[in-house]
């Protein structure tokens, strides 16, 4: 049996290659700020916010997109400092994204997803709906979540911006569209 022991094999670190980058930090910069920001434009304009869960559909896409662009963007890299760098990076414009959004209101609505009414006075909002590729079964499934029988009891009802539901009933004493107002006993 000629060769390495198990023992030997373990300490056979390759200590240069796991410190010593082998591309240039800034062409890892570049590479992963061209590939983030061009990802972040495409989930923007192509993500669903489908009742604020991720489903299987959406992680599939997720682990296919870091599959496809992983050596584009990270270029084959080797050692720690080139992996570091490119978290940085990608952390770097996740910051700065989430900074540009709260400091320049102008361009709120091109990073973030605003709310949308889905229902108003008991009424489904139909064309925000298909907007948001909610089916009525979708939206009657997530008021029961939240114990609301039906649309009747919503005075408002929004998906945000992260996909979750806010529902805004009416109290007990409000008059409800399209219904009888209660007589006033004197």
């Amino acid at each position: 049996m000629g060769g390495k022991t198990l023992v030997e094999r373990m300490l056979n670190i390759h200590w240069h290659d796991m410190f010593v980058p082998t591309f240039s930090p800034l062409e890892i910069v570049i590479r992963g700020s061209l590939i983030y920001l061009a990802l972040f434009a495409f989930l923007r304009i192509a993500r669903s916010r489908h009742a604020g869960q991720m489903g299987l559909a959406d992680i599939l896409v997720i682990v296919l997109i870091a599959d496809a662009v992983s050596n584009g963007m990270a270029s084959e890299y080797r050692s720690i400092p080139e992996g570091l760098i490119l978290a940085g990076t990608i952390f770097f414009w996740s910051f700065v994204l989430d900074w540009l959004a709260y400091h320049v209101p102008a361009i709120r609505p091109l990073i973030e997803s605003g709310p949308r009414c889905l229902i108003r006075h008991g009424v489904l909002q139909v064309n925000a709906m298909r907007h948001e590729l909610l089916t009525r079964d979708d939206l009657m499934s997530m008021l029961r979540e939240r114990g609301i029988e039906g649309c009747q009891n919503v005075k408002r009802a929004y998906i945000e911006g992260d996909g979750a539901l806010s529902v805004i009933c009416y109290k007990n004493d409000e008059n409800r569209p399209n219904q009888p107002k209660k007589a006033r006993v004197f």
